[in-house]
């Protein structure tokens, strides 16, 4: 969460939904987080991920997991965010794709991190690999600023402590 907030400060044009009004921009970084419930799938939104501690963005998701776990979760605490994000590397899927949440303009999709070969200084090594695959609404975000800010989240992800700064 963290490192998508990093990329949306990197890239601050892809944090923007869509409506019948026209295109909207945000400053503040809400992003909403899947959660698989027994009454099926909600996405809580954690607000203002870039300006909260790693500490305190991950409280707050645990917070509303269990709420939503308990079907004690309000209504603003379900509206909002620009972006969501879900993660079912925990059940170790390798790679999937996430569908939109609208009028959010984009959804990452987390999978599990595997070892596997990789090319390190043109030598075989084992590394974690992990594969995020982003869907986005093309009307908000097209494909160049998708592959921008997907770059920054990497960019973000592979060096944690410019998270963390």
């Amino acid at each position: 969460m963290k490192a998508v907030a990093a990329a949306f400060a990197d890239v601050p044009e892809a944090n923007v939904t869509w409506s019948d009004e026209g295109m909207r921009k945000h400053r503040a970084v809400d992003i909403a987080v899947a959660v698989a419930t027994d009454g099926g799938l909600v996405t809580p939104v954690v607000r203002g991920v870039d300006a909260k501690s790693l500490t305190a963005v991950s409280s707050t998701i645990a917070e509303l997991v269990a709420k939503a776990k308990d079907k004690r979760l309000k209504q603003d605490e379900l509206e909002g965010g620009s972006f969501s994000v879900s993660n079912l590397g925990m059940y170790g899927t390798v790679e999937f794709s996430a569908i939109l949440n609208p009028p959010q303009s984009g959804i990452l999709a987390v999978g599990a991190a595997k070892q596997q070969p990789v090319v390190v200084d043109g030598e075989l090594a084992v590394g974690t690999v992990m594969r995020c695959t982003l869907s986005v609404d093309h009307r908000a975000v097209d494909g160049a600023l998708a592959a921008q800010w997907l770059a920054a989240f990497v960019r973000r992800i592979e060096n944690p402590l410019s998270i963390l700064l």
